[in-house]
C-alpha cells in the first residue's frame, strides 16, 4: 500500500512545483538575495527524475526580466518553466475581448503590449508597489464605477510578502479595497486559483496526486495546491509566520525549515 504521509509520499511523486519569492530568494534592492541552500536544491531537483516547474505571483517584472534576475543569482531556470499571472491574464483578456485599465508596476507593462487598452471595460491590478497611490487607486475605482457591469482582475491575492528589509503589503490588500468600494468580487489570476494551478499541471502532463507544491505562503501556495488535489509543504522562510502552524483552515502536509531540507527529504525517499 502506498505511503500517503510525508515524507513517504515522495516515493510516488512525478513532479514538483516551487514557489519563488520567499522560497528561492528574498527580494530587495538589486536582484535580492538567494536563500541559503536554494540554488543547490534546484540543481538537485533538475538532476533527478522529477519534473520541475516554478509557480509565482510575481507581478513587478515581465517574466523574462524576472528569470534573468534569478539566473544572475545563480539559479538554473528557463522562462518556459515559470508560470506567472501576467501572461495568463493577458491570454484571458484577449480570449474574452476585454480591454484593461492597468494598475500594475511599470516593469510588468510589456506583458500586456499585445492587449488592446483603448476604452477600458475592465481593471487589472497587480503588485504596483509605490504606484498604489490614492490617485491611482481612485482612478481605478472610477473606471470600475463607470461600467454597467464592473469587472476587476487581480494578479494574485497575497496579503504580504517579504523583502530583505521586512514585510511589504501585497496586491490582495488593494484588491479588497476595490472590492469593498465597488461592491464586487475580483477574478483572481494566479495562486491560489485552481485554473492557474491546473495550467501548470497540464504543462507537466501530470495528475494532481503526482505533484508536490513547496511554498512559503500557507494559504495561497499550500492551501491552493491542496484544493487542487496536490500535496503542499510550507517552508519556514520568506513570509512564513509561526502562527501558520496553527492556522484554523489550512494545514500543510509538512512544514520544513527550508527548500534545501524539503528537497533532501523528497530525494532521500526516492533512493
Amino acid at each position: 500500500m502506498a505511503d500517503t504521509a510525508w515524507p513517504g509520499c515522495a516515493r510516488t511523486l512525478k513532479g514538483v512545483i516551487l514557489d519563488m519569492c520567499g522560497v528561492l530568494y528574498d527580494s530587495g534592492e538589486g536582484d535580492g538575495v538567494a536563500i541559503p541552500g536554494s540554488i543547490e536544491a534546484v540543481k538537485k531537483l533538475k538532476a533527478s527524475d522529477l519534473q520541475l516547474r516554478f509557480c509565482t505571483n510575481e507581478t513587478q517584472a515581465a517574466r523574462g526580466t524576472f528569470v534573468a534576475k534569478l539566473r544572475r543569482l545563480g539559479f538554473d531556470i528557463l522562462v518556459s518553466e515559470v508560470f506567472s499571472p501576467a501572461p495568463a491574464a493577458a491570454a484571458v483578456l484577449k480570449a474574452r475581448g476585454l480591454r484593461p485599465h492597468l494598475l500594475v508596476y511599470d516593469g510588468l507593462l510589456p506583458e500586456f503590449d499585445s492587449v488592446d487598452q483603448r476604452n477600458p471595460n475592465c481593471v487589472v491590478i497587480g503588485d504596483a508597489a509605490e504606484k498604489f497611490t490614492y490617485q491611482n487607486l481612485n482612478e481605478a475605482f472610477r473606471v470600475l464605477t463607470d461600467m454597467e457591469k464592473p469587472l476587476l482582475f487581480s494578479l494574485g491575492q497575497g496579503r504580504y510578502y517579504k523583502e530583505t528589509d521586512g514585510l511589504k503589503l501585497d496586491v490582495g490588500a488593494y484588491m479588497k479595497a476595490l472590492e469593498y468600494a465597488c461592491d464586487l468580487k475580483a477574478e483572481v489570476v494566479g495562486k491560489p486559483s485552481p485554473t492557474f494551478f491546473q495550467s501548470v499541471l497540464d504543462d507537466m502532463g501530470l495528475q494532481p496526486h503526482e505533484v508536490l507544491m513547496i511554498g512559503d505562503d500557507l494559504v495561497n501556495d499550500v492551501g491552493g495546491a491542496q484544493r487542487c488535489g496536490m500535496r503542499g509543504v510550507q517552508v519556514r522562510t520568506g513570509k512564513y509566520r509561526p502562527s501558520d502552524e496553527r492556522h484554523p483552515a489550512v494545514t500543510a502536509d509538512a512544514t520544513v525549515d527550508s527548500l534545501a531540507r524539503a528537497v533532501d527529504a523528497v530525494l532521500d525517499q526516492r533512493q
